[in-house]
């Protein structure tokens, strides 16, 4: 049986530290033994406790919103009721956004909500977390720059995790602009036939009601545009206005890691992590005062719970660091060169190296931030599958794999397409031992075409030219 303590001192490590905060804030009350430093540094008494204790404080994770103007022409005087599709979530058909925002969820939250639940590649949660950060108050992405410098990540990894999160409700929300928000909607309602997609490059004369050059280019009737035109309508062209927002939503995180010269610095963040202190001179003067025995017990129990607050917040802060420097170690080379160097990494692996169990590392690992010049991540994100090598050495992250998949392909001549076999001969030469069938698995994930396809498609370039 584990005693209450114990306990405790899992949940701790599990919680945030806005949590811990509340935690803390909440046995101060109770306990007048205990006292934050900030408190007893203003006292002459307080200069005389001894025993001390660690931390944490913190606001909850959030990100910079943009707010940019949208041309709302096509839209002008029409009214729109968005609904939320069940998907993962006990919604009612009847539920609007309305009826859901009353909840006060940011949008924020819920992208990374549906993030969380739907995507386990590390690499593609990382990148759907930068651009969740990046999405405004009208759920668009104007700027996605900032990922691709930071996370050093070629673009077809950028456009594949788009590909995820226009799949996320509201329908249209991540879309890089008015076209991609509508033609989200439309695709998820089964509407997106070539007239529909036509009629979405010239929303400028569907704003004018330019029936009759919507007809030619569009290549159906005047009645058909009338009614497509009542369809974009009736689309959200806002799809992230029903949410709860803030001016400013920041991360803040538990450690930070800077570079000091060839080396990397890992350190916890001091400003979540207010001190505690046991008052023992306020202890003995009370205890020595008083003969009721009721009292004395009273005393001794709460000397103990702040006795062990102390250490447990200590130790928390410990396991913290020794798992964050652990992670910092393994993935040296994503930090230093890009996402596409994202080793894989294990629980397992880092408890074996800090020696604690594997549940505890789980636990240090949620609602954890690490701030690093590539962004601030939560430490459960550097944690992925990995393809062994032939040495049995260090692996590769099956991300990394499609990466130079696609780099094999990419180098590619007309008279040398490589079939599947030919891709996990090239990567065997490299030390990495990958079946044909992962290969064609990963080629599809990456939708690149068979080597067949290729060939054919090469030869019709050929007799085109």
């Amino acid at each position: 049986m584990m005693t209450q303590q114990l306990q405790q001192s899992i949940k701790l490590l599990q919680m945030s530290s806005q949590e811990v905060m509340e935690f803390v804030e909440q046995e101060l009350e109770k306990n007048p033994l205990l006292s934050a430093e900030e408190e007893e540094s203003d006292k002459d008494e307080g200069a005389q406790a001894s025993g001390e204790g660690e931390e944490e404080a913190a606001t909850k994770p959030e990100a910079e919103f943009h707010e940019e103007s949208m041309d709302d022409a096509v839209f002008e005087g029409e009214s729109y009721e968005p609904r939320i599709k069940t998907r993962d979530h006990d919604w009612e058909d009847g539920d609007t956004f309305e009826s859901f925002t009353a909840k006060e969820t940011s949008l924020r939250d819920f992208l990374l909500e549906q993030l969380n639940l739907q995507v386990s590649d590390p690499v593609q949660r990382i990148i759907g977390q930068h651009l969740i950060d990046l999405v405004d108050e009208a759920g668009y992405i104007k700027d996605d720059s900032s990922v691709t410098s930071l996370l050093d990540c070629p673009p077809e990894f950028i456009e594949g995790t788009y590909a995820i999160l226009h799949s996320f409700e509201p329908s249209g929300v991540c879309a890089r602009n008015l076209r991609e928000c509508l033609a989200i909607q439309l695709r998820d309602k089964d509407r997106l036939d070539p007239a529909m997609s036509a009629l979405l490059d010239h929303l400028d004369r569907v704003a004018a009601g330019d029936v009759k050059s919507l007809s030619k280019l569009c290549g159906v009737d005047a009645d058909d545009i009338k009614e497509m035109c009542a369809e974009i309508r009736a689309l959200n062209p806002r799809p992230g206005s029903g949410f709860q927002h803030e001016a400013m939503h920041v991360v803040i995180p538990d450690v930070f890691l800077r570079r000091a010269g060839d080396a990397w610095h890992v350190e916890l963040n001091s400003a979540v992590l207010p001190r505690v202190l046991v008052n023992r001179r306020y202890y003995m003067k009370v205890h020595a005062k008083t003969s009721n025995r009721e009292e004395k017990k009273y005393l001794s129990e709460q000397l103990a719970t702040a006795n062990w607050l102390v250490k447990a917040l200590d130790s928390r802060a410990q396991t913290i660091l020794k798992v964050a420097s652990e992670i910092v170690k393994h993935q040296d080379h994503f930090f230093l060169y890009g996402i596409k160097y994202l080793r894989p990494l294990t629980l397992k692996e880092v408890a074996d190296a800090v020696q604690l169990h594997e549940s505890t590392v789980s636990r240090v690992t949620s609602n954890k931030f690490i701030n690093t010049t590539r962004g601030t991540f939560e430490f459960k994100y550097f944690f992925n599958a990995s393809i062994q090598s032939i040495a049995g050495g260090e692996g590769y992250s099956n991300k990394s794999v499609q990466y130079m998949i696609k780099e094999l392909i990419g180098q590619e001549t007309p008279d040398a397409i490589l079939s599947d076999d030919a891709i996990a001969e090239k990567l065997k030469d490299k030390g990495i031992e990958v079946a044909r069938r992962t290969v064609a698995k990963y080629r599809e994930l990456m939708k690149i075409p068979s080597s067949a396809a290729r060939k054919k498609a090469n030869r019709q370039n050929g007799s085109t030219s």
